[in-house]
């Protein structure tokens, strides 16, 4: 693993040595950006920290620029204006209305022009039809922040992306950061300021998708920042991510996103986020084909080959979430809630088939519902009859209201040191017990650290009981459906548990080459396929074992290659573009005397011959002990970059596609997360009576080809460049303590 649970950051010897490959990780490049500011990069290019932009000045400005602005009534702009002057008004801000045929608006002297303003302003908005001559005259004025509300941009197709591009373009020369275009003023909004707690800090890239959450207000939930990022011409959300997570009043940050803009950028701020340990719950479009080619018109942005991008997520602890409502619930229950004590889940409830069936839905999410010990049901019973079950789920058979039974029975339930969770499904109001039973939970949650949950499932939703004894109380966290609860309740215990294991892994990145690189090199020519050979002498570059084997080009050399290699022997043909041997009939097993590989051999080159296969020659290969057969293998992400995946192999990988994927880098412990993901993981743990897989083998297997995915990125702007995919397949994993063999290799370069 990646570091201990205490002080500095440490690798294990198998980590720093498959990182390095030889070579030590740290001594990193950096260079200078335009601003002059120092980037140190990883081996492939890329940046490893992300800055975090300054945005306390356009969340609190001293002075706003409305360009457009207007006081006649019926006009769109004068609705907008009047909210941006309650908006001022609130935050202490000064108002500069801009128009070039107006004096005044509202009562406010109006400038001609940008550059007319009587003082610098923090934030100008652009309520123009084209923003771009303002954003050009906005250079002299030392604005800090530009929104451009205008649509008709990237998301309208070429045309629109390309004005998109020069508007980008025209902030940058101005030194102004710019928020949109395609966006609205919900960054604008009124905020309660009567609400405590941790806040939820929202991003959205479509404004309308964060309205549910901004009504959460209205349930005592406090919202604190609002960023609708829209088209993200230059800030965007990682930007704005970066920035809340070093907020201290945010407790966590809630997003809907329909495309990212920078992959490494995101996950450099969800890196950030989790370094911190703040939550971050966002719900990503995309993941079928309609909404990935809706989300392209609507934000004009990549939306990423989705399983990546929630492999992506998941890697750097950002909770994915399907909906609007789990997302509500989800963020709102990890704001309010202290660190789990335990992870226990008691579920108590007035009915034996509420509990039986909240108990089902909670086990298949993964939760944990410990039986409780023998004492604490003799002490549960002296207030639930005996013929109640009160082992977990808590049945009580309908709780007390005339006396303090029903908070001594809650109480008793929190009371035990396995329990760090209680729920309390409400399926309808059933005054005046289930008042009772509100009051009683507040007051228990008001005295512990732990959390308590409660489903209130009545639809009306109008009742004392929900609106005010329950949502007006801070500790509770109240839902409206069992699946949202135990979905949000199952975050809440993951996001706890791996803030607590998080270790950065763009600590332990590689900055400099390994020696691996110039020997790869060597083999890798742009636009062409590696034939099988020189694709295994590339892993062997980089230290994965391959089988013994030489390339013949005559059948006495085969005999020859044969005696050395030791029988039995497998032949394949070798060609750079030949993909699939087995195909063509181009591989043979088991060859046991010299006579079957020189009859062997002749068949192979005349059966290439006949396809019109150019061979390099053919290959004498070790014939290799039965294992199981893995792949392991490297692709191009449009949005991320290099990605390293694992499945099973053999035909197994294009029938089952039972594949886990992740994005460079990662550490040993990710790469050991992805073999418990792959839905034939009990194969690598013997089955049937064959013995466990060498799993620490094929562990470093997939580190070593993440150095190789990272040194030699078709697409960084680093040492690499030059391998667009990797396909090792099958990878052979052997028995415990004797390793890994590939015994096919596919590489391509772009």
């Amino acid at each position: 693993m990646l570091g201990s649970t205490h002080g500095t950051l440490t690798m294990t010897s198998r980590s720093a040595r498959v990182l390095a490959c030889g070579e030590r990780a740290g001594g990193g490049t950096v260079h200078g950006r335009a601003d002059d500011t120092a980037v140190e990069l990883d081996v492939s290019g890329r940046p490893l920290h992300a800055p975090v932009p300054d945005l306390d000045r356009f969340f609190r400005p001293e002075a706003v620029a409305v360009v457009g602005a207007s006081d006649t009534e019926g006009r769109a702009n004068t609705g907008i204006t009047r909210q941006l002057l309650a908006w001022a008004d609130r935050v202490g801000a000064r108002v500069h209305p801009v128009h070039p045929s107006r004096r005044e608006v509202f009562g406010l002297p109006c400038a001609p022009t940008v550059a007319a303003l009587p003082e610098p302003v923090d934030v100008a908005v652009l309520l123009v039809a084209d923003p771009l001559p303002v954003v050009e005259q906005l250079a002299d004025t030392k604005t800090r922040f530009a929104v451009a509300f205008a649509s008709g941009f990237a998301e309208t197709g070429e045309e629109g992306a390309a004005a998109q591009t020069r508007l980008a373009e025209a902030a940058a020369r101005s030194g102004v950061r710019l928020l949109g275009p395609n966006t609205n003023l919900n960054a604008f909004e009124r905020f309660r300021d009567d609400l405590d707690g941790p806040a939820i800090a929202l991003i959205t890239q479509s404004g309308h998708q964060g309205r549910p959450l901004f009504a959460l207000q209205e349930l005592g939930i406090r919202l604190s920042h609002w960023a609708p990022t829209g088209n993200e011409a230059d800030l965007e959300t990682a930007d704005f991510l970066s920035y809340f997570a070093t907020l201290p009043e945010v407790g966590v940050v809630a997003a809907y996103l329909e495309g990212l803009k920078d992959g490494r950028g995101f996950l450099l701020a969800a890196d950030r986020a989790a370094r911190n340990g703040v939550p971050v719950v966002a719900v990503k479009v995309g993941r079928t084909r309609a909404g990935a080619r809706t989300a392209a018109s609507h934000t004009g942005k990549l939306t990423g080959a989705d399983a990546t991008v929630d492999a992506a997520m998941r890697q750097f602890g950002v909770i994915r979430v399907t909906g609007l409502d789990e997302l509500q619930d989800t963020a709102t229950l990890l704001a309010r809630a202290r660190p789990p004590q335990a992870e226990g889940v008691a579920v108590y409830a007035i009915s034996g088939g509420t509990g039986a069936h909240f108990a089902d839905l909670a086990t298949a999410e993964g939760l944990s519902l410990p039986t409780l010990p023998a004492r604490k049901q003799d002490e549960l019973h002296q207030w639930i009859p005996e013929y109640l079950s009160v082992a977990n789920p808590v049945d009580n058979g309908g709780h007390p209201v005339g006396d303090w039974r029903g908070r001594k029975i809650i109480d008793a339930i929190l009371a035990d040191p396995d329990i760090g969770v209680l729920i309390c499904p409400i399926t309808g109001p059933f005054p005046p017990m289930s008042d009772k039973l509100a009051h009683d939970l507040v007051a228990a949650a008001e005295e512990t650290d732990k959390l308590v949950c409660v489903v209130w499932g009545s639809p009306v939703g109008t009742e004392d009981a929900y609106r005010h004894t329950l949502l007006g109380s801070s500790r509770v966290v109240t839902f409206r459906t069992f699946g949202n609860c135990v979905r949000a309740v199952r975050a809440y215990l993951d996001h706890h548990r791996f803030s607590r294991a998080y270790r950065s892994p763009f600590d332990e990145a590689p900055r400099t080459p390994s020696p691996s690189l110039r020997k790869a090199r060597a083999l890798l020519h742009p636009g062409r396929q590696l034939s099988e050979h020189a694709g295994k002498q590339l892993l062997r570059a980089y230290g994965i074992r391959v089988p013994r084997e030489q390339l013949c080009t005559s059948a006495a050399g085969a005999v020859r290659a044969a005696a050395q290699v030791g029988y039995p022997v497998v032949m394949k043909a070798s060609a750079p573009q030949l993909a699939h041997k087995s195909e063509y009939g181009l591989v043979r097993l088991g060859l046991t005397s010299a006579s079957q590989v020189r009859d062997t051999y002749r068949e192979l080159t005349e059966i290439a011959r006949a396809e019109g296969i150019e061979l390099e020659g053919v290959l004498v290969c070790q014939l290799v002990d039965p294992g199981v057969e893995m792949a392991v293998g490297i692709t191009q992400d449009e949005l991320f970059g290099p990605t390293v995946t694992v499945g099973l192999g053999g035909v197994l990988i294009e029938v089952l596609r039972d594949v886990a994927v992740r994005v460079p880098p990662f550490g040993e412990d990710q790469a050991r997360a992805m073999l418990g993901e792959l839905r034939g993981a009990a194969l690598l743990h013997g089955v049937r009576g064959r013995p466990p897989a060498d799993t620490d083998a094929l562990v470093e297997v997939v580190l070593r080809v993440q150095r190789m995915a990272l040194e030699l990125a078709a697409n960084g702007s680093g040492n690499g460049g030059g391998l667009a995919e990797l396909d090792i397949n099958p990878l052979v994993v052997l028995e415990r303590g004797q390793g890994a063999v590939a015994l096919d290799a596919l590489a391509v370069c772009p």
